[in-house]
């Protein structure tokens, strides 16, 4: 195997949320569960990914497989993000901007997730209005998925912004 596939092999992987659903049957009760999963290389890959199933631990890898799907890669520099940026998915707003060596990840626990899966070390972040964790991961990747780095700039414009 070469060296790549082996450290894509090493993946950050963190369950956010599991949610149990009743379905009302003639015999009782029918459970069902859906799992939201976080997963990324630490090296400024990650995806997210939703699960459903009768059980935990299928939901989890149906989340895990959906997240592989969604992968995006993400520009970091310095440990930091390349600007500010914000994001949108329904009701949930968030914004990111890049912090000084030494901040750490000033983020609520779906934000933290995904930047300690991208492998971001400084970053501060405010979410707003809502604070479910599917749609604060989804605006946090379309905030994510905007970031260019001046290089990409530079090259899109075809001029020179030093």
């Amino acid at each position: 195997m070469s060296n790549e596939s082996m450290q894509g092999d090493a993946q950050i992987d963190r369950v956010l949320k599991i949610k149990r659903c009743a379905a009302v049957v003639k015999g009782g009760r029918r459970f069902s569960f859906a799992a939201l999963v976080v997963v990324g290389d630490g090296r400024g890959k990650a995806g997210y990914g939703y699960g459903k199933a009768n059980e935990v631990p299928p939901s989890v890898a149906k989340a895990q497989k959906a997240a592989g799907r969604t992968m995006i890669r993400v520009p970091i520099v310095n440990g930091t993000i390349p600007h500010e940026v914000s994001g949108h998915y329904g009701a949930a707003h968030v914004l990111l901007t890049p912090a000084s060596p030494g901040t750490g990840i000033i983020a609520g626990q779906a934000v933290r997730s995904v930047c300690e899966a991208l492998g971001i070390q400084d970053i501060l972040t405010k979410s707003f209005r809502s604070n479910n964790p599917t749609v604060l991961i989804k605006a946090t990747f379309d905030a994510l998925s905007k970031l260019r780095t001046r290089e990409d700039v530079e090259r899109l414009r075809g001029v020179n912004l030093s």
